[in-house]
């Protein structure tokens, strides 16, 4: 288990809060002209990436603070925990190990059991059928090969294989991917309605395989299908990544296309492991196998790099800073690449419900902001949008910029207007335009206030030099180890998600209420809304 140390009862802290009431005001614009060599003493290059932290509000004296923070959470010992198998998901007791489904080590304990053999075993059979899947020796009812495949799951067994889907579009394969999830039966249906059910795959991802969003959706589509085939054909055009191997024998599913889940591993932590088979048959499992080296190799980094060079820890500790002393609420994800368009919502998920937490590790109602509220789009769309808010608003919001230096499609012209936005927006964000500027260039006098930009907005940019399997894996771990480290500082358990619990039950009762004589008691509002429902 984790230390429980509250992190506002630490020397740091309130050495932290001593120095912020000295730095509070001093802004972007000074930091840089008072150091000229700024921006090389806050960059750091580990393999293809090259982070540059140097437009954030802090100095010398803020990092050593924070990393003295760091110190005396005891962030080190509970990396070896992360690790190691410990039951750092104490609520739940259970071990947080999805980092093993990408390891290379040969052993690796839980329960006193190595997992690794299991591990190796899984994917070595998301290897074999995804590979049998895209050469067509694997087939339909009807003897066609496959030309689609569609994913049923919610939350990580959704956000996961879509957002590494739609990231890695360029190295798919011919198979058509098709995502269900919300339990809206018109999403559904949309789905469906252009599918033939000669050729089509259908991948039910859920680890109780009672999940009600996703065993609805699994049902109708399995509706629809035996409207076309007969029930023994079910075995050979669904497979299940999921533990309930009764419930699994119940709707059809083969013994044999039943790839398992562990306790070990969160949902929202999950595409690494079997959950990630509709991504080994979207881009064949060669990639899905280079996308488990990238987050090897940044657990790496992460496990052993001082803090100080250590990329999650750093930007861990960049948002404790913002959080917790400027007391900025959100964080903006700006990813310049199309290709990452699901990564601000795959990170909604798993910042959120990881860290959206007030109850400290003892027990106790914590008195400190816990996780920001994580949002996003892509550049240069978010541009057009909310980067009003961003450069002239009100509120103070770090954002990181994710571009990539090179474009899959090799167009220099596209990638030079792409790269030039994409540097250009942090730079307007932390310089700003002063009013004297404004006027240069010939404002009428009234409109002055309006064109004039503040700056000293934060902002860190992660500049890769390409996407590939590869290079996102370091990037979805790199900030699944901020998460880690996040968790740690704010003294949480970041692996339970009780929060999601208490809607879903109520929305059982509130599901039995629409054909009950006398329905449950309820407040007056959602009473009023229940009989309205009812009504149309």
């Amino acid at each position: 288990m984790l230390a429980t140390q509250n992190p506002t009862q630490t020397k740091a802290w309130a050495a932290l809060e001593a120095h912020f009431a000295k730095v509070k005001e001093v802004t972007l614009q000074q930091l840089f002209a008072q150091d000229a060599a700024r921006a090389p003493k806050y960059t750091l290059q580990w393999e293809d990436f090259l982070v540059d932290y140097s437009k954030n509000n802090w100095d010398e004296t803020t990092r050593n603070l924070l990393l003295q923070l760091a110190e005396e959470c005891d962030l080190k010992a509970s990396i070896e925990k992360y690790f190691t198998g410990d039951k750092i998901n104490a609520t739940e007791g259970r071990a947080v190990l999805h980092t093993a489904l990408r390891s290379a080590e040969k052993e690796i304990l839980v329960d006193g059991q190595n997992v690794i053999p299991e591990i190796e075993e899984v994917k070595a059979k998301i290897k074999a059928f995804s590979q049998e899947i895209i050469s067509g020796k694997r087939k339909g009812y009807t003897g066609k090969p496959f030309t689609d495949v569609v994913n049923i799951g919610i939350g990580g067994s959704d956000l996961g294989p879509v957002m590494v889907s739609e990231a890695l579009k360029f190295y798919k394969n011919h198979l058509n991917i098709h995502f269900i999830s919300n339990v809206d039966g018109d999403h559904v249906h949309e789905v469906i309605k252009h599918l033939n059910p000669e050729t089509t795959l259908f991948v039910i991802v859920s680890k109780t395989f009672t999940t009600q969003e996703t065993l609805s959706n699994a049902l109708t589509v399995k509706k629809w299908f035996l409207k076309h085939a007969k029930e023994a054909d079910v075995a050979k055009h669904f497979v299940a990544v999921s533990t309930n191997l009764k419930k699994i024998d119940e709707f059809g599913i083969a013994p044999e296309n039943v790839f398992p889940m562990w306790d070990w591993v969160g949902g929202r932590f999950s595409l690494w492991s079997a959950v990630g088979l509709t991504i080994a048959l979207s881009v064949g499992y060669e990639h899905f196998a280079a996308l488990l080296l990238g987050a090897q190799k940044m657990d790496e980094h992460f496990r052993t790099a001082p803090f100080k060079e250590n990329l999650p820890v750093l930007l861990a500790l960049l948002s404790v800073w913002y959080t917790n002393f400027y007391g900025a609420e959100t964080e903006a994800i700006i990813p310049y690449t199309q290709y990452l368009h699901r990564f601000p919502a795959y990170l909604q998920q798993a910042i959120m419900e990881s860290n959206g937490k007030y109850i400290d590790r003892g027990g106790q109602r914590v008195n400190y902001q816990t996780s920001a509220i994580v949002w996003g789009e892509p550049g240069t769309n978010a541009q057009h949008a909310f980067f009003q808010l961003i450069h002239q608003g009100t509120k103070r919001i770090p954002a990181d910029f994710i571009g990539f230096k090179h474009s899959l499609y090799g167009d220099q012209d596209h990638q030079d207007k792409l790269m030039a936005n994409f540097l250009a927006q942090t730079e307007a964000l932390m310089e700003g335009k002063t009013p004297e500027q404004v006027r240069a260039e010939g404002v009428a006098e009234h409109l002055v206030p309006f064109k004039v930009f503040e700056g000293n907005k934060p902002t860190t940019t992660l500049l890769i030099d390409k996407l590939t399997p590869e290079s996102l894996g370091k990037l979805i771990a790199l900030y699944e180890h901020k998460i880690f480290v996040q968790g740690v500082l704010w003294n949480i358990y970041s692996y339970d998600q009780w929060g999601v619990e208490l809607g879903k039950q109520l929305a059982g009762t509130i599901l039995k209420d629409f054909s009950a004589a006398q329905p449950a008691k309820h407040d007056s509002s959602t009473s009023q809304l229940i009989e309205r429902v009812k009504s149309e």
